[in-house]
Order: structure tokens, then C-alpha cells, then sequence
């Protein structure tokens, strides 16, 4: 028999905000292991003591959870989502019939918070993550991803050029307490203008003919040649978000966006460093900040960093320094650019030059003559051949070119620490190609991830401090969400080993010991591992035995 339902309002209704909620909802999961009451003294250097009452700072960061994770960009749909859910209202201690803060309450106090605040409720996170076991250290993979700014191309505006004279002068008061903060993303020195021009138009010949080039000329409203448009981080910027920089990728086009820079322990992949840089700048400009945060929130739990693998966009010098200086295993293959060895020529360590071994040549030596910078300020070293070894020489236009009589080679100042990780690289082959696949399996699904779910794509605030809290916050909800779906495997061997070598703890000591008492209580044989004259043995025992 066919049924059919009719809905009859009443009156007045017996019922309440947690009967609605099922006792396994996923919001109550959080409420119950996440303690946010340090929000109250975290944010009270926020707040005066008079005037009306603000929104509850812990309300507030739990709206900002819902946000991320249900992937939620606006803040007008955020509330709108918060208002219909029942689970979200018993979350945040909404009754039925109260209303919700306004959009703009959110958007005002995101701003009013600092970026510390945020910080202290990722590193609340990862401590969670960290006790259940979850986080190693042992290795840990560093990678960038873009994020849409909250700007158009069409914003853009051409810098104002300056006189080098006066631009000359200006360098004197870089470090002026008065001077502008943003002065510099406004002006361009006209060298510096006149350069990106001669590259846009090397480019446009380049490229002539390839696939995506516009052939023909386009046209304004009066028949005249529309001028291509150079547009540059050098010689352009946003007056909406002036943080924001010009970056694309293969087959992508050209946009405003920011960078959200992360480190990821490969045990379970879970977020151990985030923050955002300008797109604009290179991975390496940005790795000694992750990496800073990173060792701080692993000192915390009393955990130390083993290995550290980026890709080579993160290889520079000051990022291969930073390592040797906090003795981080560092596995960054090298930049293009760098040459281990110059054809034709070896290194004389000793006598500090370059002896030509070439075939048919004079075997001529290249001493080093001085160090300088160069147009994209680098320094290098120069060694240079004179004119009485190389002028008469066979091969010298093969090797100098038609009209200069002497060989010149240049080498960063830094070349020590690029050739040592090279040898590094180049001794352990099989090993690093390991590292390679375990690098992109572990951080780039975690990047993929925050992307696609958890509200990386576009970023709905503008500045840096607002991108960096938005990295922070997208990350910490990843790790939630992560932490609350992760079970502990039982395992077959119910003692450890703690590897401790060279003060290096690459577990949790807390976890393990609850690992180990509740395994050794929910089973009746375990294998114990001990050591015999430096040699790993197993021992089967049973519970209750002595050991």
C-alpha cells in the first residue's frame, strides 16, 4: 500500500539542540580533543576593557574550522552554512533560536588577530598528531603550490620610473625608518625597466611560430596596432593586493597569486610547517622561514628533523648554508645552471685556478683574478688566461671565440657547498632516486589535497599576514580532519626499539609506551627485540612474563 507523509506544524515542540545531533557526529569528535580555552589569554592583548562585547574568540576560530573544512571560501556562505546546521550550531554553542554573528564580524576579526594566534592553534594540532603516534621526523618534504590572490590582471598598473641618479640616492635611505613600506612596489629604476622590455621582445622572437604565439596584429577601435602589454613584477603591480605578484605555470596563464609553502613528515603525511611567501620570488628565498618554523614546532615535542627533501627550486646558497648550519640531511638536487666540471678544463684546488688540459692546446693556466657581481646580483669568482698562453693557441676560437684572445670562466662564490652536494647526490644514486619518488608521493597528494578540499585554491582576504594565516589555518584542518580518522595498527611486534644516534629522537617516546601497554594487554604472545653484542635478536614471550 502506498503511503504518503503530510506535515502538520505544532505548536510547541520537546526537543533539543543535542537530541538533533547524533552522539558519533564528527563535530562532536572535535569538540571533545580539541581544547581551545587558551584562546581566551592568547587574544586577550586584543581587546580594551570598555565598549561592547566582542564575538567569542573560540567561536570564532570554530566558525573559521567549518569554513575550511567543508571548503567553504566566502564568508557570507560560511554563516549561511553555520545557520542551517544543526551539528555546526551544537558546535558552537548556538541554540536554535540565536543568530549568528555577522560575515563581516569574521572578516574584521580575522583581521584584528595576529598571525601568532593562528600559529599556537596549528602547533595545538600537530601536538595531537605527534601523541597518537603519527609524526616520525624522520624525513620531511618541502614544496610550494600557488594561491589565487584576491586580485585581477586587469588591476595592474605600470610602476613609476625613476632616474638611476635619483634611484642612486634612494639606496642610502633604504633602511630609513621613514621610508615607505610600499614605495618600492610603486617605482621602477628605468635600467631596470629598459631590461624587462629587451627580454619581453627576445621572447616574442623566440617564440615566434609556436604553438599558443599570436600571428596577426590586433586592432583598437580605431584601426590602430594594439601594442602587446609587457607586464612584469619589475615594472608593474596591484594597487588592490600589492602583495600579490605575477606568477604562471606551463601551460597556465598569468595571474596574481600568492604561495603557500609546506613541510610534510612522510610517516603519514602530516602537515609540520606552513606559511605563505610572494609567488613572485623563488622557492629558496622562503626555505630557511619554513624550515625555522618547522625545527621550533619539532623541539616542542621533543622530536628532531633527520632528512630534509626539496626539489631544485629550493637549491641556492643561503638554503645549502642554512642546512650545514643546523646539521639538517639536507637532499636538494642542484639548479640547472650549476656545473660540476668545465669541459676541457680541471680545478687546481691549491694553486686556486683552472689548468686546460685540451687536446692540441697550449695548456694554459687561469688563475683567479677577482671577485665580482653580476646583472642579477651574484657573486662570482673570475679567473682569467692571459693573452700570451690563449692569443697563439689553436683552438682559441673554438674555445675564446673569433675576436677575444683570452679565456675567462666564472664560478659562484658558493661552489664548495653546490659541489659538495653533488658528490653527495652523485655517491648515492639508487638511494636519492628513493628519495625523489618519496619526496612528490609525500607532499604533492598533501598540496593536491588542501587545494582541492580544504579552500588553498583562492585566498578571499588580501596582504601577506592574511595568505600566511590562510595556509595556517588550511594546513591545521587538514591535520584535524587526518588526526580524527587515524587508528592505531596493531602490530605483530609489540616492543621497539628507540633509535637514538646522535642525540637524533625520531619517535615519540609518549606514544610508544601507549602503544606498548595496550598491546601488551589485548594479546597473549608478543615478540620482543633486544640487543646481544650489538646484534638485533627476537624472543617470543607470553603475557605475564618477566622481562
Amino acid at each position: 500500500m502506498q503511503g504518503r507523509k503530510e506535515f502538520i506544524p505544532q505548536l510547541f515542540y520537546e526537543l533539543s539542540l543535542d537530541r538533533l545531533v547524533p552522539s558519533d557526529n564528527f563535530y562532536r569528535q572535535v569538540n571533545q580533543v580539541l581544547d581551545l580555552h587558551f584562546l581566551y589569554r592568547s587574544t586577550q592583548k586584543y581587546y580594551g576593557t570598555q565598549g561592547q562585547e566582542s564575538i567569542d574568540p573560540v567561536v570564532f576560530f570554530k566558525i573559521l574550522l567549518v569554513g575550511y573544512l567543508n571548503n567553504i571560501n566566502s564568508d557570507r556562505a560560511l554563516i549561511r552554512y553555520c545557520s542551517n546546521c544543526l551539528d555546526v550550531r551544537l558546535f558552537l554553542g548556538y541554540d536554535l533560536n540565536e543568530q549568528l554573528p555577522w560575515h563581516s564580524t569574521i572578516s574584521r576579526t580575522r583581521a584584528l588577530f595576529g598571525q601568532e594566534v593562528f600559529l599556537q592553534l596549528f602547533q595545538l594540532v600537530l601536538k595531537l598528531c605527534v601523541n597518537k603516534g603519527m609524526v616520525s621526523g624522520k624525513r620531511q618534504a618541502v614544496d610550494s603550490a600557488f594561491i589565487k590572490a584576491n586580485a585581477s590582471m586587469d588591476s595592474l598598473v605600470e610602476k613609476e620610473v625613476l632616474n638611476d641618479a635619483f634611484a642612486f640616492v634612494n639606496e642610502f635611505e633604504e633602511n630609513s625608518e621613514f621610508k615607505s613600506c610600499s614605495e618600492s612596489s610603486r617605482t621602477v629604476t628605468s635600467t631596470r625597466k629598459k631590461l624587462v622590455e629587451q627580454h619581453h621582445n627576445w621572447k616574442k622572437e623566440a617564440f615566434k611560430g609556436m604553438p599558443g604565439h599570436v600571428k596577426t596584429l590586433q586592432k583598437n577601435e580605431d584601426g590602430e596596432n594594439i601594442r602587446p602589454k609587457f607586464l612584469s613584477n619589475h615594472t608593474h603591480y596591484s594597487p588592490t593586493d600589492p602583495d600579490a605578484k605575477i606568477s604562471t605555470k606551463p601551460g597556465k596563464p598569468r595571474q596574481l597569486n600568492y604561495a603557500g609553502q609546506l613541510a610534510v613528515d612522510d610517516k603519514h603525511h602530516v602537515i609540520t610547517g606552513a606559511c605563505a611567501s610572494t609567488a613572485g620570488s623563488k622557492d629558496s628565498a622562503i626555505f630557511a622561514e619554513i624550515m625555522d618554523q618547522t625545527i621550533e614546532n619539532f623541539k616542542r615535542n621533543e622530536i628532531q628533523i633527520g632528512e630534509v627533501l626539496a626539489d631544485a627550486g629550493y637549491s641556492s646558497a643561503t638554503s645549502l648554508q642554512y642546512c650545514e648550519d643546523h646539521n639538517l640531511d639536507a637532499w636538494i638536487p642542484n639548479f640547472g645552471q650549476y656545473k660540476p666540471e668545465r669541459e676541457g678544463f680541471i680545478f687546481n684546488k691549491k694553486e686556486n685556478r683552472y689548468e686546460c688540459i685540451q687536446e692540441g692546446g697550449n695548456k694554459a693556466f687561469l688563475p683567479f683574478k677577482r671577485t665580482l657581481t653580476d646583472s642579477k646580483g651574484y657573486e662570482k669568482k673570475s679567473y682569467r688566461s692571459s693573452e700570451k698562453d690563449c692569443g697563439q693557441c689553436p683552438l682559441r676560437e673554438s674555445c675564446c671565440g673569433k675576436v677575444t684572445k683570452f679565456k675567462k670562466l666564472e664560478d659562484s662564490i658558493h661552489k664548495p657547498l653546490y659541489d659538495k652536494m653533488h658528490e653527495k647526490l652523485t655517491q648515492n644514486k639508487a638511494y636519492h632516486r628513493r628519495l625523489v619518488k618519496r619526496r612528490s608521493s609525500t607532499v604533492e597528494p598533501v598540496l593536491g589535497t588542501l587545494i582541492n578540499f580544504f579552500n588553498l585554491k583562492r585566498i578571499n582576504s588580501r596582504g601577506m599576514s592574511k595568505a600566511n594565516k590562510h595556509v595556517l589555518m588550511s594546513s591545521l584542518s587538514y591535520n584535524l580532519k587526518k588526526y580524527l580518522r587515524f587508528t592505531v595498527k596493531k602490530s605483530s611486534v609489540l616492543a621497539q626499539v628507540i633509535y637514538l644516534k646522535q642525540g637524533k629522537n625520531y619517535a615519540s617516546t609518549k606514544s610508544l609506551l601507549h602503544s606498548l601497554k595496550r598491546e601488551f594487554l589485548s594479546k597473549h604472545n608478543f615478540t620482543l627485540i633486544y640487543f646481544s653484542k650489538n646484534k638485533p635478536r627476537l624472543k617470543r614471550l607470553k603475557r605475564g612474563h618477566i622481562f
